[in-house]
């Protein structure tokens, strides 16, 4: 059985789809990618808050499911917003990769006074401006090959560990910000497999490659950021992970007009409403502030 799988056309975009591709192989299964642009690919200097924030990575490799030119989408799920078209459904999350933030150039403690860093996420420069009131932010955009590059200009840029295990990068100078110093993005590391919600042999498919570990994690992280909303402008993050015989969830949520940042961290046995509790926890706070 042959499989249109929609992509974006990034390094990273592609060494995804080639990796489900080999997956699903094993399987019996030919894939054949459908690169598509994004309006995130084609603006690689506004801001990504300013064009559209999480989805503007998704809603053409959606669109290309629904209208039948493909068979299914691959995500990176940290691009994935909670609420997604509704002939739509997550088919499968595959094994996921490393989760954390990354700091390229200096690490964390030798990081210079007054340092300039850039990154294109206000879930980074809020955390990082917490720990380090002092540096200054700039916007970072493009693939990582280009935002390594870029990184010269900076005393340091932060981008998503996983995409350089991935692309087999290994810069002279980093450090993995652990997530109790950097929670990660909702769905960071892991990918995402969206198809049409009543296309039972793709789901079928797509079901054979799923890990129900990871895909139980994310989806309590996922019910953390509907909770938040889905049009909440404030940077968020959210982390799951096995404790044990427990669950644990770092989130945060930051008030974009004061700056100041609320944390949670809790375990429970039961996953069902961990994320939503999390999340009502932080706006409780939020709005007492």
């Amino acid at each position: 059985m042959k499989l249109r799988a929609a992509t974006r056309g990034s390094p990273l975009a592609m060494w995804q789809t080639n990796h489900i591709a080999a997956l699903l192989e094993q399987h019996g299964y030919q894939v054949e990618p459908v690169i598509v642009e994004t309006d995130g690919d084609k603006d690689q200097v506004s801001p990504l808050h300013e064009i559209g924030g999480q989805g503007i990575f998704v809603k053409e490799v959606q669109s290309c499911v629904i209208h039948g030119r493909a068979d299914f989408a691959v995500h990176s799920l940290k691009d994935l917003p909670s609420d997604t078209p509704a002939e739509l459904v997550l088919a499968a999350v595959p094994d996921r990769g490393d989760p954390r933030d990354a700091l390229v150039g200096s690490t964390l403690g030798d990081l210079k006074p007054e340092a300039r860093v850039a990154t294109g996420s206000i879930r980074r420069k809020s955390q990082l401006a917490e720990i380090r009131p002092d540096i200054s932010f700039h916007e970072l955009r493009g693939n990582i090959h280009t935002r390594l590059e870029k990184a010269k200009n900076f005393d340091a840029i932060i981008i998503a560990a996983t995409a350089l295990e991935r692309l087999r990068v290994i810069p002279d100078v980093i450090e993995i910000l652990e997530v109790d110093v950097m929670v990660p993005q909702v769905g960071q590391g892991a990918i995402g497999l969206e198809c049409l919600h009543d296309n039972f042999d793709v789901i079928s498919a797509l079901n054979k490659i799923e890990n129900p570990s990871t895909r139980n994690l994310v989806d309590i992280e996922r019910s953390f950021l509907k909770e938040i909303g889905a049009d909440c402008s404030h940077p968020v993050g959210a982390h799951a992970t096995l404790d044990g015989n427990q669950i644990r969830i770092r989130s945060f949520l930051s008030d974009s007009k004061t700056g100041k940042n609320f944390h949670d961290n809790r375990v429970s046995s039961n996953p069902r409403n961990l994320g939503k509790l999390a999340a009502n926890e932080l706006l409780n706070r939020l709005e007492k502030r």
